[in-house]
């Protein structure tokens, strides 16, 4: 269900229009393009991205990732057998290894790799020259990437989330190319749950597709959206098993917070990595979760959407830390008595300066 042209990419405006006029700009001039580098969450459209842009300059397309690019052989294993204009993409970049990318960095910008025979003081660095191709790389941590990397690419692009009409077209391409009838209600519904990512709206569509198949009328509407997804636990705003759970453990359990990571996936069964890198950076854009200092926190909005009432002890968005500006501190709980000269007692040596 990819699509193979920017014409038919839907989104991402500001992107397509930049990425057009670096393809447009190249196949005029008859050379390779810059490399691209493309950022963004998970499921917006990285790979495809770089699938169209082999397909506009009707070159073939070579994939690949950093995980399985370990060694500065493996790398040269892959550049040495690319074709003049091929296009490489490399999907999570900036989990390559270290020497792969020094090796990586000589093949961007002059179009040759060094191999090197022999070992030790008669260890010699033999040149091979590379045909010019093009390098595509997606990440979706942008900041880990190295900058002499990041300052290689001729253009950056990053992609943002999807709004609920944009993946409402995305749907309806979906279900086109599916052969499953979508009614208007029913694209909307899936749309607001999807969390901005046409993956996950693709994913849903499946599935509600399948419910209307097994138990309703075969046509994607209003009543079939809703009943298929209360099935597979998605609720009003996108939120999933996992979701719920982090924010049921943090208002039944913890009354709110702050609480730690590790103590939070301790209590929903999962690992930190898993809660972190799957739920907190939803639950922290739609506002329901926050992160400070001393852990997480509910949000009103948390409490509201659970049908919750929050105790009176709960914090609010945010934790306080006592001292610092807007702590309640007018009954003078948690201060220090004061020294002998009446002010603050301090640390050893440093006079008046308080914990």
């Amino acid at each position: 269900m990819r699509p193979t042209s920017l014409e038919d990419f839907v989104g991402q405006r500001v992107v397509r229009e930049q990425l057009s006029l670096v393809l447009e700009a190249a196949l005029r001039r008859g050379r390779a393009p810059d490399h691209v580098l493309l950022s963004g969450p998970p499921g917006l459209g990285k790979t495809t991205l770089a699938m169209i842009v082999a397909a506009e300059l009707g070159r073939p397309l070579r994939i690949t990732s950093g995980p399985a690019i370990q060694h500065a052989g493996d790398l040269a294993a892959v550049l040495s057998s690319l074709e003049e204009g091929e296009v490489l993409f490399v999907d999570e970049v900036h989990r390559m290894a270290r020497p792969a990318e020094e090796m990586l960095y000589v093949a961007m910008e002059d179009f040759r790799v060094d191999v090197v025979v022999g070992k030790g003081a008669g260890a010699t660095a033999i040149p091979l020259p590379l045909p010019p191709f093009t390098l595509v790389g997606a990440t979706t941590r942008a900041g880990l990437l190295p900058a002499p990397l990041r300052d290689r690419f001729g253009f950056t692009g990053h992609l943002d989330f999807y709004a609920p009409d944009e993946l409402e077209r995305v749907l309806r391409r979906s279900a086109a190319l599916l052969g499953v009838e979508l009614t208007a209600d029913g694209g909307a519904e899936v749309a607001g749950r999807s969390r901005g990512t046409p993956r996950i709206a693709n994913r849903l569509l499946r599935r509600v597709r399948d419910w209307s198949q097994v138990r309703g009328t075969g046509v994607v509407d209003l009543a079939a959206a809703r009943a298929a997804l209360a099935v597979y636990e998605v609720d009003e705003l996108g939120l999933d098993r996992l979701d719920r759970a982090v924010l049921l453990a943090l208002c039944r359990r913890f009354g709110g917070g702050p609480v730690g990571l590790s103590t939070l996936a301790v209590a929903v069964g999962e690992e930190p990595d898993t809660v972190e890198t799957l739920a907190e950076p939803f639950l922290v854009r739609e506002g329901l979760l926050g992160r400070t200092p001393r852990g997480r926190v509910a949000t009103p909005a948390a409490w509201e959407h659970l049908g919750l009432v929050p105790p009176p002890t709960a914090v609010a968005g945010q934790a306080v830390l006592p001292g610092l500006p807007g702590a309640a501190a007018d009954d003078g709980a948690g201060e220090e008595p004061p020294g002998r000269d009446g002010r603050a007692a301090g640390r050893p040596g440093t006079p008046g300066l308080s914990r």
